[in-house]
């Protein structure tokens, strides 16, 4: 399978599974990644995803020999290169966006090109201490086909993003940390129990307040002051007449863990 599924209480775990590779985004894994995604998303028992790749890479970002088979065999036109990428690898991008369910990257290796954008396009990032990640379009006269140039400066800002970007030089570890790229740096052969520790945090809050984090701020990219309270007020009355609500509540105040439902 191009991307491995495996869930445990409410966290599952993507691993993309071409190694040979280095986890680059053919077809398959793009369909694969995006169907998992979805399939999280649905499943109200699921709070948190965390993603990661299987072998020495994060992801290798677009399959070159595929790329170049494109226009050196198929012959593909302007407009049906266009498609090509709006009905391929923009679908990673849009299926993002519209996540409820948190997203964490677990970034060992290289993540190049569409693999770095796919990192940015998570809510949080792990790195291990040998992770790199390079904006590499320009090299193969390429720009971010894949949403990373929506995602990237939200994440780390546009002055970085464009440093990124235009140079395409690789970025490790610390200086990720450093600009914000990546929340943590784990140990050495700790990356996997560090993002689990994370995802642990996360999915031992109530799951639907999870979910209405995700919305709001999805809301507030577009979104005017005023609109921006009314959507709140909104979310937050029906957050408040769930049971968990109570649940978060008498948790505190007793200083116990909370044990939630997600009932509506």
């Amino acid at each position: 399978m191009s991307v491995l599924y495996e869930q445990s209480g409410r966290l599952v775990t993507l691993t993309l599974n071409r190694p040979e590779t280095h986890n680059a985004l053919s077809a398959d894994v793009v369909e694969a990644l995006v169907n998992g995604l979805k399939t999280a998303n649905a499943d109200r028992s699921v709070s948190c995803v965390i993603i990661t790749g299987a072998g020495k890479s994060f992801s290798a970002g677009g399959n070159l020999h595929e790329l170049r088979d494109l226009t050196a065999t198929q012959k593909l036109t302007e407009p049906e290169l266009a498609v090509w990428y709006q009905t391929g690898i923009q679908r990673i991008p849009a299926t993002f966006h519209d996540l409820d369910v948190v997203t964490i990257a677990a970034v060992h290796g290289h993540a190049i090109g569409a693999g770095c954008d796919l990192a940015a396009m998570c809510d949080i990032r792990i790195a291990a201490p040998d992770a790199s990640f390079a904006e590499s379009f320009v090299r193969v006269g390429l720009i971010s086909g894949d949403g990373g140039a929506w995602f990237l400066p939200r994440v780390i800002g546009l002055a970085r993003a464009k440093e990124m970007m235009l140079t395409a030089q690789p970025v490790g570890a610390q200086t990720a940390l450093d600009w914000g790229l990546v929340n943590a740096v784990a140990e050495d052969g700790k990356l996997v129990d560090a993002a689990t520790e994370m995802a642990g945090r996360i999915v031992a809050l109530p799951p639907n307040a999870l979910r209405g984090t995700k919305q709001l701020l999805r809301k507030m990219e577009n979104s005017s002051f005023k609109r921006s309270l009314t959507d709140a007020a909104q979310m937050q009355a029906a957050l408040q007449l769930q049971p968990d609500h109570l649940e978060a509540i008498s948790a505190v105040l007793e200083k116990r863990p909370g044990t939630f439902t997600g009932a509506i």
